[in-house]
């Protein structure tokens, strides 16, 4: 009797699909490791699911433990509706005393349109700026390579980030961004960097943002971003849903490690266009 019950287990799809999802937790998710996910790995795996949605509940919550509240699942249906073209192409206006706007929106196009993307800035920007404006307003992620290449030349070509996982500590430099974004690399502009934030600057966006962490002549302006600063892998799963796990945390030139946690501006204001400017103005090197 007990052979055939655990037969019977192991025949029942909806059972299997949450062993599967476990499994890739078990060994990926960023925090899929300690008593609370134990008990939840194991709450998972004696759940007896009797239906599909049942078994997707139960993968959510139990994603929500192994990677945090950046981890999500797409069901068949999501995947299919999921729209990835309504993005927009940065902007650049080059204000009063050389001074450059660039707004830096989310991006989530394919390789050809992440060039264009970063080139839209990129070859329009002039060799010498008396400061930089980037607005990361409202970003919310995406692809984050053509948006670090779009604004390198205001960057050192150092160890800009890190991905730390469980297991490896990824340090990424302008180079690398470049060589996977295929955008060309240009001559460094040296001047005040001031980057705008609010509640909607996230993922990506906020890894924007922590390439300038730390740097001497970059001020950050705004209000506290979402709080999504990790790093995500998608999983597929039977049936053609696909598990997004967050499998790394981002780390700043600084050392600080940033995840689930909103990052504070360095002023906090609700003009940060107004305060970004007088700052840039302080701090012009005459």
């Amino acid at each position: 009797m007990l052979t055939i019950l655990v037969l019977a287990s192991c025949s029942n799809p909806n059972a299997r699909y949450v062993k599967k999802a476990i499994h890739i937790m078990d060994k990926h998710g960023i925090y899929a490791q300690g008593p609370e996910w134990e008990k939840t790995k194991q709450e998972a795996l004696s759940a007896k699911p009797t239906n599909l949605e049942e078994a997707q509940e139960i993968v959510v919550k139990a994603g929500k433990v192994a990677g945090g509240k950046h981890t999500y699942l797409m069901t068949t249906d999501e995947m299919t509706e999921n729209d990835t073209s309504s993005w927009e192409m940065p902007t650049v206006e080059l204000l009063e005393n050389h001074i450059a706007f660039i707004k830096l929106p989310a991006f989530s196009g394919n390789a050809e349109e992440g060039i264009k993307y970063a080139n839209t800035v990129l070859n329009v920007l002039p060799d010498a700026l008396q400061g930089a404006i980037i607005d990361l307003r409202g970003n919310r992620g995406g692809n984050m390579y053509p948006m670090i290449a779009a604004v390198h030349r205001f960057l050192p070509n150092d160890n800009i980030l890190q991905l730390r996982t469980r297991r490896n500590n990824m340090k990424i430099n302008v180079e690398y961004v470049l060589r996977i974004a295929n955008v060309a690399q240009q001559t460094h502009i040296d001047c005040p960097v001031a980057l705008l934030t609010d509640e909607w600057t996230g993922s990506s966006g906020e890894a924007v943002l922590l390439c300038f962490r730390g740097l001497s002549n970059a001020c950050t302006f705004g209000s506290p971003t979402a709080g999504y600063a990790s790093c995500n892998q998608p999983f597929n799963l039977p049936g053609g849903s696909q598990l997004v796990l967050t499998t790394g945390e981002d780390v700043a030139r600084t050392q600080e490690v940033f995840c689930d946690d909103p990052i504070n501006p360095d002023v906090l204001t609700e003009k940060p266009f107004e305060a970004a400017l007088e700052w840039i103005n302080d701090n012009t090197k005459r």
